[in-house]
């Protein structure tokens, strides 16, 4: 472990302004940031820790919609009735997420801001372009049976890990940001995570000392919701592939669609081009699979991950057959 500083701010202004300085990081929960620090990876020369700000708050918004403070454990998330009832995807992401003792001390913010389990991101000795720009992607060619089938760039083919992100995406989630100036954004959860292009280095669009200070649901969507991981371990892991989905079927034919795929891209993946040919179809299982096959077009895995692409295409159109039979 290298030598740090600590500080405990009593202001968001104070905290980010704190953190925009060349060496600090945000703590929280730490159940990411720590691990990186014993294995040489994250070496900050000051930690913020931000446990003191206030924001833990967790309530309804005006909109019918519920608004969830960035210091909310992912354990309090999951278990809230209104996210169990309303917001089902949610819930069943998180629960899929982590072990008990992880998502008791795991944050919102922190969850959709963790980084890339990639062996070779860890591994100190290996080249890697996301953790030394420049040095190159030892998993290009090397162990990559959990890297990316899209969107992956020849710098780097990591997949981010959050399960969370997956299904905020397909409840077109909002994020609060604060920055060090004081100013104050809601973006799209959508446009918080990038992909690697050329600078893999950055995983999201976040500029240094901003800080995530909620998560905004909207009302929830009409239909449908379910959140399906395909994992090595059944205890805990991180997904092989996973799809958060919502469906709305009126008399037979699909209404609404709406997916979101996990351990296949740098970020939450979103088939739009999908989700359009669904809309008008009948909700069968033909119809379900041309749409996960429509889904992953222009995949392009490595050698080690080429059934992830046949993987996701039956994940999706599982996961939206069991939501029609069940009413979507």
């Amino acid at each position: 472990m290298r030598p740090f500083t600590f500080e405990r701010p009593t202001s968001i202004t104070a905290a980010t302004q704190s953190a925009s300085q060349l060496g600090a990081k945000f703590i929280a929960g730490g159940t990411n940031l720590l691990d990186l620090m014993k294995v040489d990876v994250e070496r900050p020369t000051n930690l913020v820790d931000i446990s003191a700000l206030p924001l833990r708050d967790f309530g309804a918004t005006a909109e019918g919609g519920l608004r969830i403070g960035a210091l909310v454990s992912n354990t309090d998330i999951a278990s809230d009735e209104r996210v169990r009832t309303r917001y089902p995807v949610l819930a069943q992401a998180l629960l899929n997420g982590a072990s008990g003792q992880l998502r008791n001390q795991a944050t919102a913010g922190g969850n959709l801001l963790q980084r890339t389990r990639c062996p070779y991101f860890y591994d100190v000795f290996m080249p890697c372009n996301k953790r030394q720009p420049g040095s190159g992607c030892s998993a290009i060619g090397g162990y990559s049976r959990l890297h990316a089938i899209l969107g992956a760039s020849r710098d780097c083919i990591a997949v981010h890990p959050s399960d969370m992100a997956v299904a905020l995406n397909v409840l077109k989630a909002e994020i609060e940001v604060h920055a060090p100036s004081g100013v104050v954004r809601t973006l799209p959860i959508s446009s918080l995570h990038r992909l690697p292009e050329e600078t893999p280095d950055h995983d999201t669009t976040l500029a240094p000392g901003e800080l995530i200070t909620a998560i905004i649901l909207p009302p929830p969507p009409a239909g449908r919701q379910a959140y399906r991981k395909v994992r090595d371990r059944a205890s805990f892991d991180f997904a092989v592939v996973s799809v958060a989905a919502v469906l709305e079927v009126a008399g037979g034919t699909v209404r609404d669609v709406r997916l979101a795929l996990g351990g296949v891209a740098h970020k939450p993946w979103q088939p739009h081009a999908a989700e359009r040919e669904l809309v008008g179809s009948p909700a069968s299982t033909d119809f379900f699979l041309a749409a996960g096959q429509a889904a992953v077009a222009g995949a392009r895995p490595q050698p080690a991950n080429e059934f992830k692409v046949t993987l996701a295409e039956r994940l999706i159109a599982r996961t939206l057959t069991d939501l029609a039979a069940t009413g979507g």
